[in-house]
């Protein structure tokens, strides 16, 4: 069965000539427009195609071919302009000539839509050659509906494959082959038969959970199958993709190399950090698979890499890491403004910053005085372990709550929204009171100058914050089709110039809140102009960013940790102090939150969310040890080094243990919904990519708006309008 929909439009009078074609008046085509007679004609009037290939100028046949029913359907729409892709047209069964119309005679197919005489022609409102002529085919966006994208090569339409086909093909051999290897080897007949071994194996499972989901067939040669079976093996997309980024990599370090040079060779401090990141990246994949966060996996392998003698980036190189933990924190405190919501926090900004401010002192205070009389550290050096290990990691809690959310757990009362604003809170006051506190400790300054760093890191902080937040919303201008990488841009140079200003001018402590406060107010604005804060391209993009920052922030923070060097009491004392201060973090948040329409299932949650450590802990912790020069006391550096094993180890014991937990207790202590949940944007369920960032709307069917439309075309419209439209159907 075909269906075919044609529209005519009346106008003129009988007899007469519409244009200077020459084309008898009883019917005439324009490139945008298909003129009948006046007036409408009945049924008995209609053209009926016919399958021989015989037709008449009117573009009917004679022949006795398929039959065809007929019908009108009166269309009163407006009218519109219709711009004609040059797809093959759809040629309906019959031998020879046969086809929709007819395929003979000067005007076999002139009223008829699926005729096409020359699948190249370019008709539009511009066109000056007739339906004759050859010109260009339109060219369709590669970018929109790739699954239904048509091959011209036969090896790449046999070569394509889906995901049924994989199966259908190399499986099914394998399992035969596997079959019959079964049967030989076993002769009293207690095999199973036909049964999908490879299928039914953990090996098949585990592949296929390796596997991502491609979002259109993709070409590969016709033996790949053959050989590398899916999903047992990469498909031919994958592999040339991995082979890319190899090339890729091959070339830019050889460019490193020639312009670098002995530190970019195999041996040298960069091509060790460039292996680290690699390593830990691919680390961070295989812990994934068990659905830990990954940075589980990048911070091992960079305790593996300096273990077994793999890196070596102390020395010298150590100003490069310092760098890259700056920018590290900047792209974790601007997400942790951006994952607030506006809205949210207009409503319960009392309850968000109650319980991000006051657990958050009660955490930092019990480490502070449990390493002060447990591990000897002087009050100011506790402090500032206090400050570190009270941060919350939103890059453990985000996606353990996206989990529970598509299950629908805690939606009903916004536990995951509230979680994620106040994590952000926890993070700008982790890193603030650290900015402060290490001031004091490493300046030589006056006492008023100590004393002046709070208030003036603090209103310093939110004042720029506020500034720059706001001149964000400006520029660039919210219609620029590059507002997505403009505002990305800007968003990160700020954070960037308020970090290291910050600690050029002597207040480190304000950088810190001017980063988170610049990215809230800036969301706040871009909200109020039509941004979803779940689904904001912005963010997205700090996401990607992250991405690429995260291997790298982890895997030198695991290289810091050196096994042999390892004080079994230090270890063992901070472990109790890390832990006792997540206990009672989590009973004094469940104590305070009182009012919030929480119960007591629900408090316990929250505060069991927030006791997962990793991103301010691998971001901070080694750089008390990095501010040391060689003045510095031997006592000074075994502080530093004190507080650097206990933020290392508080990633390790809390990261994993924090992500279990709130995917076991949330099933638990939450009410589920049951209506289903709309995660269109909520955090993104997938890792993101460039193809996630929008910056130009690209539509597919586009009429070249930069085009005037033609007086004939205009004229035409005009004059009608009064007419309706008729929609011819034929149903064989």
């Amino acid at each position: 069965m075909f269906t075919i929909h044609k529209t005519m439009t009346a106008t003129g009078e009988p007899g007469t000539r519409d244009d200077s074609s020459g084309a008898p008046a009883s019917l005439i085509t324009t490139p945008t427009t298909i003129i009948a007679p006046s007036p409408i004609p009945v049924l008995s009037d209609v053209p009926m195609p016919n399958g021989n290939g015989n037709g008449s100028g009117a573009g009917t046949g004679t022949g006795a071919g398929n039959n065809f029913k007929s019908s009108i359907v009166i269309d009163s729409q407006p009218k519109r302009r219709v711009s004609i892709i040059s797809d093959p047209p759809m040629i309906a069964g019959g031998g020879g000539g046969g086809g929709i119309g007819g395929a003979a005679g000067p005007g076999a197919g002139y009223d008829n839509p699926a005729f096409e005489q020359n699948p190249r022609r370019k008709i539009s409102q511009t066109s000056t050659h007739s339906h004759t002529d050859i010109g260009p085919a339109r060219r369709k966006s590669i970018l929109k509906d790739t699954a239904t994208t048509t091959h011209d090569n036969e090896s790449d339409r046999v070569s394509t494959h889906s995901y049924e086909n994989y199966r259908q093909n190399a499986l099914d051999v394998l399992n035969a082959k596997y079959n019959g290897h079964q049967m030989a080897h076993s002769s009293a007949g207690g095999s199973n038969g036909g049964a999908n071994f490879v299928e039914e194996s953990w090996m098949y499972t585990f592949c296929l959970k390796c596997r991502g989901e491609e979002p259109s067939s993709s070409w590969e040669p016709p033996f790949w199958q053959k050989i590398f079976p899916y999903p047992l093996c990469p498909t031919f997309r994958t592999f040339s993709r991995l082979v890319s980024i190899i090339l890729i990599g091959v070339l830019i370090w050889i460019t490193a190399f020639v312009i670098i040079g002995d530190s970019a060779a195999p041996g040298g401090q960069l091509f060790s950090l460039v292996v680290l990141t690699v390593a830990a990246n691919f680390g961070g994949y295989l812990i994934s698979l068990t659905t830990l966060p990954r940075l589980i996996g990048m911070l091992l392998v960079g305790i593996l890499f300096q273990n077994v003698g793999w890196v070596n980036i102390d020395g010298d190189f150590s100003v490069v890491t310092a760098h890259l933990r700056k920018f590290a924190l900047t792209i974790i405190l601007t997400r942790a403004g951006l994952e607030m919501e506006p809205e949210a926090f207009k409503k319960v900004y009392k309850t968000i910053l109650k319980l991000g401010i006051i657990p958050w002192c009660v955490e930092a205070v019990i480490v502070a005085v449990m390493s002060h009389f447990l591990l000897d550290l002087p009050w100011i050096w506790s402090f500032l372990l206090g400050s570190i290990i009270a941060a919350v990691s939103p890059a453990v809690v985000v996606p353990c709550l996206f989990r529970l959310r598509t299950k629908g757990y805690g939606v009903a009362k916004g536990i995951p929204t509230l979680v994620v604003a106040v994590a952000g809170v926890d993070d700008a006051l982790s890193v603030a009171i650290f900015g402060i506190i290490s001031t004091v400790m490493f300046s030589d300054k006056g006492l008023a100058y100590q004393i002046a760093q709070a208030p003036v890191c603090i209103l310093g902080g939110l004042g720029f914050g506020v500034l720059w937040g706001s001149l964000a919303r400006i520029f660039p201008e919210k219609g620029d089709a590059y507002v997505v990488p403009l505002r990305t841009l800007l968003l990160f140079t700020g954070g960037l110039m308020a970090i290291y200003g910050s600690e050029e001018l002597g207040f480190e402590g304000a950088g810190p809140l001017a980063v988170v406060f610049s990215a809230f107010v800036s969301n706040l604005f871009w909200c109020k102009d039509g941004w979803d804060v779940e689904d904001n391209p912005v963010s997205t993009a700090f996401e990607i960013f992250w991405m690429i920052f995260e291997p790298i922030l982890f895997g030198i923070t695991g290289s810091t940790i050196k096994i042999r060097e390892l004080d079994s009491h230090t270890v063992s004392i901070g472990a109790a102090c890390i832990f006792t201060g997540a206990i009672l973090r989590i009973f004094t948040t469940a104590g305070i939150a009182f009012g919030d329409r929480l119960n007591l299932k629900e408090k316990f949650f929250v505060g069991l969310s927030w006791m997962a450590k990793a991103t301010v802990q691998a971001a901070l912790g080694p750089v008390a040890l990095k501010h040391l020069d060689e003045n510095s006391t031997e006592e000074e550096r075994n502080y530093a080094s004190i507080v650097q094993t206990i933020c290392v180890f508080s990633i390790v014991l809390t990261a994993p243990l924090g992500a279990i937990l709130i995917s076991v207790t949330g099933t638990k202590l939450l009410t589920k919904t049951k209506q289903p949940q709309d995660l269109s944007g909520w955090r993104r369920s997938h890792r993101p990519s460039i193809r996630d960032i929008s910056i130009i709307d690209e539509e597919e069917e586009r009429e070249d708006p930069e085009i005037p439309e033609d007086k004939e075309t205009h004229d035409n419209t005009l004059n009608n309008a009064h007419i309706p439209s008729i929609s011819y159907t034929y149903n064989t």
